[in-house]
């Protein structure tokens, strides 16, 4: 195992992502980028945690973070910046990028993954010289579960592997430097995250799509008291299944089909009859429900608009009524009450 001395971190109920920033489905103009962390200052106790990414806009969410709070004079004391490491800012070439093509708006950038030891600390380096006068105290390896995913030969998955430990290797190093302050893992896969907790002493974890109130096996729930029981930060990442739970027709970011996804729907019409019964908004549930799960700490909430801002931090504080929670167990939606 990679001993990189653990260390306990402290977060609010409510972290906030930022791919909108990086013009995720939507290009935005950088006065609402602003207005968004403008909202996340001014609302959420201090320090305000962001989590960002390389990959989220090539880049484009980084830059435009550290521009939004050197405009907004924050100090940076009184912020924390998650990182997830793995993909390297490029020249643009074609027309769109070839990263994850009709995703991503209006980029004057490309990237390209480079999961390493030289390669995530050249990753370190640009996020940095991206945030301008900010610097993340969080880093992670970027969805090491789709880098695992993305070949189908054992002896290639093999040495994937490998590089993940080599990146992993890197951001030890950077915490012994005194570079940043906390080492973790975020996948959807959370499979992959055990794996990877077996090899490497985590600070945190984020767990993404993974504990939801539709989904929360319990294979999963013991793993997560594991974490809790050695001091390991949990962070509960797109507990509304990214979007369903609360209308879209997205589940885990694939359409849902009607006729073949119909178990799925008619779950989704009773927790909305539960919740209008109640005078409980599903995305209130959604969110008690994350973060009452086994050694969770925060959850990581997205919007595109500054306007949501204040209302994704409130609901954290929502007291979902007892009522609720027995309904939605005795009609066999949930399988648990934490």
């Amino acid at each position: 195992m990679t001993d990189i001395h653990k260390s306990k971190i402290h977060l609010p109920k409510v972290i906030f992502g930022t791919s909108a920033l990086g013009n995720l489905y939507t290009a935005l103009d950088y006065s609402d980028k602003l207005a968004i962390v403008d909202e996340c200052i001014k609302h959420s106790p201090k320090p305000v945690v962001f989590d960002s990414a390389g990959k989220y806009g090539a880049g484009l969410a980084l830059e435009a973070l550290g521009k939004s709070l050197k405009d907004l004079g924050v100090h940076p004391d009184d912020v924390i910046i998650s990182n997830k490491l793995g993909w390297m800012r490029t020249d643009l070439v074609g027309a769109e990028p070839t990263f994850e093509p009709g995703v991503w708006k209006d980029l004057k950038y490309d990237a390209v993954q480079n999961i390493s030891y030289d390669g995530i600390l050249a990753c370190f380096e640009q996020g940095n010289d991206l945030l301008g006068e900010y610097s993340p105290q969080m880093v992670s390896v970027h969805d090491p579960d789709e880098y695992l995913l993305a070949t189908d030969n054992e002896e290639e998955r093999t040495k994937r592997y490998q590089d993940i430990l080599d990146a992993y290797r890197a951001l030890s190093d950077l915490k012994k430097s005194g570079k940043v302050k906390a080492v973790g893992v975020g996948a959807k896969d959370w499979h992959v995250i055990e794996r990877i907790s077996k090899d490497v002493e985590l600070d945190w974890v984020m767990i993404a799509n993974s504990m939801t109130l539709h989904s929360h096996p319990e294979d999963l729930i013991a793993f997560m008291k594991n974490l809790k029981d050695q001091g390991i930060t949990i962070i509960n990442s797109a507990v509304f299944n990214a979007g369903f739970l609360i209308g879209s027709d997205y589940y885990n970011y694939r359409l849902a089909d009607k006729e073949a996804d119909a178990e799925l729907f008619n779950w989704r019409e009773m927790f909305f009859t539960i919740c209008e019964k109640y005078a409980v908004k599903p995305a209130e549930a959604c969110v008690g429900f994350g973060l009452s799960a086994p050694g969770v700490e925060a959850i990581a909430l997205n919007t595109s608009s500054a306007k949501r801002v204040r209302g994704n931090i409130e609901m954290a504080n929502v007291n979902v009524p007892a009522a609720f929670w027995n309904e939605m167990n005795e009609r066999g939606l949930t399988r648990v009450i934490f």
